[in-house]
């Protein structure tokens, strides 16, 4: 039987509290944690989430996922954007601490899972899209992470916003960007660029690759629409020792929707995505 804690609440660093999730197999063997990071205009219970994260639980991992504090959701209502002024004022700093607290939140006597249960020496990082760049900047940051596996993410937050963007929000301190699914009209608003080239020591993503010296998965579907499959291709040519495994014909979400359906079926794309994940963190390596 899995154990499953939702919606603990955690206090983020820049005055927003965000909800996180555990789940687990309560057997008295210490298992590994895989902590997953959500993508852009994404949430903790997207699509099927819940389902992936019983997976990962029923294989021996602790699996915990989290809503960003400012991704536009909120903790009464955490599966909607209910919170377009919050959105408006996240950017990739902000997202990077957040993932920073729910690491120290797992290292902590606080954490919900008892020791008996947990080996906090294998904490590992799993992010979708813009999580994905999260997960490897943190990973590059924090010697606590010890693997890495990344799907369909950027590998380059700036090149996604085009000049026309720039020019706007520049002048006008604010854009908005349509949700396809919700029909809201998301802000975006000049301090996420301003803040993104003022630390770009810390929040470039291709440097943050090429010093990484932990195992490290790339997974990635051939026909992403929304992240092209030559983002991960250049994640690998820029450090050898990662790998890359890429899923022939699958979209951005792996074949996954949302709203989902109770009892749905996991596509295949799915499947083997969460097949190759678990393959790699269940390897035994000697880490740098």
């Amino acid at each position: 039987m899995i154990t499953i804690e939702q919606n603990i609440i955690l206090q983020g660093r820049h005055g927003r509290p965000f909800l996180a999730d555990v789940f687990y197999k309560k057997d008295g063997i210490r298992k590994p944690v895989v902590i997953f990071s959500h993508g852009y205009r994404g949430f903790k219970d997207w699509g099927p989430y819940n389902v992936v994260a019983e997976r990962f639980a029923k294989a021996g991992f602790v699996f915990v996922k989290f809503n960003f504090s400012h991704n536009g959701t909120t903790i009464d209502n955490p599966v909607e954007f209910a919170d377009l002024k919050a959105f408006g004022n996240d950017n990739i700093s902000i997202e990077l601490d957040d993932l920073g607290v729910v690491i120290d939140w797992v290292c902590s006597a606080g954490f919900p899972v008892e020791e008996t249960e947990v080996d906090k020496e294998k904490l590992y990082l799993m992010g979708h899209s813009r999580g994905g760049g999260i997960s490897i900047l943190k990973a590059r940051e924090d010697r606590r992470v010890k693997k890495l596996c990344t799907w369909a993410s950027l590998s380059e937050v700036s090149k996604y916003w085009t000049q026309e963007q720039l020019d706007q929000i520049k002048r006008d301190g604010i854009i908005y960007l349509p949700n396809k699914r919700t029909g809201q009209q998301m802000p975006i608003k000049w301090q996420m660029y301003e803040d993104y080239y003022a630390h770009l020591d810390r929040l470039f993503v291709p440097d943050a690759v090429r010093q990484l010296q932990i195992p490290f998965l790339i997974i990635h579907g051939t026909k992403d629409e929304t992240v092209p499959v030559a983002n991960a291709i250049e994640m690998h040519t820029w450090n050898k020792g990662n790998r890359l495994f890429l899923i022939e014909g699958a979209n951005h979400n792996f074949g996954a929707k949302h709203p989902w359906t109770e009892g749905e079926a996991l596509s295949e794309d799915t499947e083997d995505l969460l097949k190759e994940t678990v393959e790699f963190y269940k390897e035994i390596v000697n880490h740098i």
